[in-house]
């Protein structure tokens, strides 16, 4: 299964800056009252340590507001946000409670990260929490009951499981939302969305190594004749065979899309049209040598084709493809079966 481009880079999400956001803005209300809170207490320490917190949280606020580096941000407002939650429960000012913050770890760390950084970053701060927990009471005979630990123990040990279990579930259903959205359905290629997705991340490449790149048209020759004559069912099967063949034929770093109909196209990196021109003559090649098997009709396949390249037939998408489009018209009226450069 493909990803589409980009696809890793989750934490440019909408929703996780939405979160990242309204978390900033709590933080930055409760900050002040606790801080009021510990000064009217005495606990000048963490009252401080409040303060700057929520000082922080409104700059953060600002910088995030317009960010491609949400995932950095984010764990700039989370390591000082754990860590100042780590300096309250270790304040001898503070009582027993303030421990219940640690139960806030799991859900945030994991819809902020993600699955892997997420619990990673849980781990290590209900850790420290777990440490000065006993460093604090482990003198204390009232708290250290084996229920009292039993039930600290177990309610952590849950939230940790179902904000882990919770975010691979919900990451593995948006994976595979986000494929459905970028593929074709019968051969499983990835469609005209994908294809401008990788277009535009290969043209900024191309801006600045200065590397060819380069777009070919292909469509199967006299494909309506397989439907009217032998059914909807081997022409489906025929357009699986081609998508499977110049998927074999073409390199890992090369894209395979599906355009619509019997019309696919290659996009190809690092590669001029002469280059171009080569990649799709051996498919055409290897297509016109073999019959395929279409519900027990052998049948040869052939497939026109036209190429553009980057730069000298477009610099957009549209313009390459429309290029592209008008020499596999060519091809068409000369007889079908071959390419045109």
């Amino acid at each position: 299964m493909f990803s589409p481009p980009g696809y890793q880079q989750h934490l440019a999400r909408p929703y996780r800056k939405a979160l990242l956001n309204a978390l900033l803005i709590i933080t930055f209300f409760s900050g002040l009252l606790f801080a009021w809170i510990n000064f009217r207490q005495n606990n000048s320490v963490v009252a401080i340590a409040e303060l700057i917190m929520a000082t922080y949280s409104m700059i953060l606020l600002f910088v995030v507001r317009d960010t491609q580096r949400l995932e950095f941000w984010a764990m700039a407002y989370l390591f000082p946000f754990f860590t100042i939650m780590m300096v309250a429960m270790n304040s001898p000012q503070s009582t027993a409670n303030v421990f219940i913050w640690i139960f806030l770890i799991p859900m945030v760390a994991h819809l902020l990260l993600g699955r892997v950084k997420g619990l990673g970053l849980t781990l290590l701060y209900i850790g420290i929490a777990a440490a000065i927990f006993f460093h604090r009471f482990g003198d204390d005979p009232t708290m250290m009951r084996p229920a009292v630990l039993a039930n600290i123990s177990v309610l952590t040990l849950c939230l940790v499981a179902f904000s882990h279990v919770y975010e691979i579930t919900r990451e593995q259903s948006e994976q595979r939302l986000t494929h459905q959205a970028h593929s074709d359905p019968l051969t499983q290629l990835p469609n005209r969305a994908h294809l401008q997705s990788r277009f535009d991340l290969e043209r900024l490449r191309h801006q600045r190594q200065s590397s060819p790149l380069t777009l070919v048209l292909l469509d199967l020759d006299f494909f309506k004749r397989i439907n009217d004559t032998l059914g909807h069912a081997a022409g489906d099967k025929a357009l699986q065979y081609f998508a499977n063949l110049m998927r074999a034929t073409v390199r890992q770093t090369d894209l395979v899309a599906r355009m619509g109909g019997e019309e696919f196209c290659l996009l190809l990196p690092d590669t001029d049209a002469e280059q171009a021109l080569l990649v799709a003559e051996k498919i055409r090649h290897k297509l016109a040598r073999a019959a395929v098997d279409l519900d027990g009709s052998p049948v040869t396949l052939t497939v026109s084709g036209g190429i553009a390249q980057l730069g000298a037939d477009g610099d957009t998408l549209d313009a390459m493809t429309r290029n592209a489009d008008e020499k596999l018209y060519q091809a068409k009226a000369t007889g079908r079966n071959r390419i045109v450069l």
